[in-house]
């Protein structure tokens, strides 16, 4: 649409285009491997993520190098860029020219733009909120997704202090968007589909409440269409003041799958450590309601087949012993509830961006508990989940005892290291 001639390459086979190329667009999710989940099993493992390796020995690579050496631009987009602020020599270092960081689609086309006529760029851009796209601004895709994913929305209501993505605009795609979308992914031989959104419960709304009508009407439409539906997010609170339409929409989704998962945010089981950092998200219930929404949250999802996986957060600015302690309370009161919880260290993002890493240093025995009870609570229904992802594939047999096999070893190594992981639990 910009007028650009484009080409979309996996970074192993960047040396069969980078040739005469004049400008690399290169998207990060987690360039520096400093997001939740690296940096905490980084620190726990005492290595550099595979993730800070790999980027680096993109950027690194004789083909990227050869071409910066004849004037090549290197653009960075995507939602990891708020790791760049952490590693400004680095920038330097590998010939970053420009970092874009927000929303890109009204901001792209000028950036490249003048990379291409050999102009000075901007080493961040900082997209503003006049220049967030609006519903209409924003692209189909136009080649394939990874995992069949497809996006039904941008932005959050829900304000939590710890996290980036409150800081956008609410928008939410029209049905039809999404099923041109889908058919994009179907003509590459994608079969199944993964609605997309920050809470895939709130699709059509404009606050915390569920929209009924809409989300009915959607799941009805797609399921039509795809091989079947999983989500990538949603919140306990919006499926635990809506159970009817969770159970009827896991009615419409189990047509097709057994089981379906999402990401989920249990966050912490203190509702006093729930009011300080994201009062708005038990919503419509009070925030000293968390750990109850929780409980009822994952007991709806247990009963109508949904497998959610949930991330704690440790180490958050103003944790107490007794919030830790809540937690594992929580953590036991969860333990008949088929999911994967993991705990994640606090990472400084959104209205928390100025407040302090949380790294291993600072673990308490508490912390040091709480992790192990989380490995309990998923060593308990690792199996079973195992068994899940492959019922019904030919691969069965095959993949199936390799994964079961590899849990044995961490049982082992866990034991190894004075961890019971897998502890005779009532």
């Amino acid at each position: 649409k910009e007028g650009f001639n484009v080409s979309t390459v996996a970074p192993d086979h960047l040396a069969e285009h980078v040739e005469g190329v004049k400008a690399l667009g290169i998207h990060v999710m987690d360039p520096f491997g400093l997001g939740p989940a690296s940096s905490t099993l980084a620190s726990v493992f005492k290595k550099e993520p595979f993730l800070a390796q790999y980027f680096r020995a993109l950027l690194s690579s004789q083909p990227v190098r050869k071409a910066k050496k004849h004037g090549m631009k290197i653009i960075v987009g995507g939602p990891g860029t708020w790791q760049f602020r952490y590693r400004p020599k680095f920038v330097k270092k590998y010939g970053i020219d420009c970092v874009i960081e927000g929303e890109g689609e009204k901001v792209v086309g000028k950036v490249f733009g003048a990379a291409l006529k050999g102009e000075n760029l901007p080493a961040l851009y900082e997209v503003s909120a006049s220049e967030s796209p609006s519903l209409e601004e924003i692209p189909e895709i136009v080649g394939p997704s990874i995992n069949g994913l497809v996006e039904i929305g941008r932005g959050c209501c829900q304000g939590c202090k710890f996290c980036s993505v409150t800081l956008r605009p609410l928008r939410w795609y029209p049905v039809d968007k999404i099923l041109r979308e889908m058919s994009v992914n179907f003509k590459a031989g994608i079969g199944g589909v993964t609605l997309h959104a920050e809470d895939v419960m709130l699709y059509g709304s404009k606050d915390t409440s569920p929209n009924e009508e809409k989300l009915v009407n959607l799941h009805e439409k797609v399921i039509k269409k795809c091989e079947g539906i999983t989500w990538s997010h949603c919140s306990l609170a919006a499926v635990a003041s809506s159970p009817k339409l969770f159970s009827h929409l896991a009615e419409i989704i189990t047509q097709k799958r057994p089981w379906w998962g999402a990401e989920i945010g249990l966050e912490t089981g203190s509702a006093k450590l729930a009011e300080k950092i994201m009062p708005a998200k038990a919503l419509p219930f009070k925030p000293q309601e968390w750990p109850d929404v929780i409980r009822r949250g994952m007991g709806l999802m247990h009963d109508n087949n949904m497998i959610p996986a949930g991330t704690l957060i440790v180490g958050v600015p103003e944790e107490t012993e007794e919030d830790l302690i809540k937690t594992m309370e929580l953590m036991d009161d969860l333990k008949n509830c088929r999911s994967l919880i993991v705990p994640l260290f606090f990472v400084p993002m959104g209205r928390l961006k100025d407040e302090d890493w949380f790294k291993d240093t600072g673990m308490t025995e508490l912390h040091e508990e709480l992790l192990t009870r989380c490995l309990q609570h998923d060593y308990r229904w690792i199996r079973s989940l195992i068994d899940a992802s492959f019922a019904g594939n030919w691969r069965e047999k095959v993949t199936s005892p390799f994964y079961k096999v590899f849990a044995s070893i961490v049982e082992i190594r866990a034991r190894q290291q004075g961890i019971d992981i897998n502890p005779q639990i009532d």
